[in-house]
């Protein structure tokens, strides 16, 4: 919870009451690597903080799982379409390794944002850093080479090129795993 309250405070600044406020409607789990969180089809309940571990997002597109998020630690994450709609989502969320989490059920989303002055202005500058980081992905898929993408990944992302499986790195950037195995033989010649 301290991560998460630090990372809130980092953006925006918090008096004692919302504080508590934040510790009433968060929950804390604990939850073991390759659990799904959120299944295709199901309402998201929750938006996530992620303390520690990965997790991945990904959409199961005519049989093929095409990885669209990885995440790692302390980070948010949600299918935030049917989060805010409550309807169906169309993503699954998995852990891929053992996590510590807090999350926000939806109504205590919206107690936070009808008591407080700060709620508004953290979510959306946590969705505007969001919105930076797909803009950023769309345009490397435009100009950079499959290579310059894996590097790339690697030098913001270390913890997860390490622990992340190959597959879902290759699924995440866009290519074949065949491929990833030739661009990582390359580079570590």
């Amino acid at each position: 919870m301290e991560n998460l309250i630090n990372r809130i405070q980092s953006k925006v600044t918090l008096n004692p009451y919302e504080i508590d406020l934040i510790k009433n409607q968060f929950i804390t789990e604990k939850i073991s690597a390759q659990t799904i969180l959120l299944k295709a089809g199901a309402v998201e309940r929750y938006i996530y903080f992620l303390d520690t571990g990965i997790v991945k997002g990904y959409q199961n597109i005519d049989g093929k799982i095409v990885v669209q998020h990885l995440v790692g630690d302390q980070d948010f994450f949600t299918s935030l379409d049917s989060f805010m709609t409550q309807t169906p989502a169309l993503d699954y969320y998995e852990t891929i390794t053992d996590c510590s989490l807090v999350k926000i059920s939806k109504s205590g989303f919206d107690i936070l944002q009808r008591e407080t002055k700060f709620w508004d202005l953290f979510v959306k500058e946590i969705t505007n850093e969001h919105l930076s980081c797909k803009l950023e992905r769309v345009k490397d898929f435009q100009i950079l080479t499959a290579k310059e993408r894996y590097q790339k990944f690697v030098r913001q992302y270390p913890k997860l090129a390490l622990n992340v499986s190959i597959d879902n790195i290759a699924s995440f950037l866009g290519m074949e795993p065949q491929s990833l195995s030739r661009i990582r033989k390359q580079i570590a010649i």
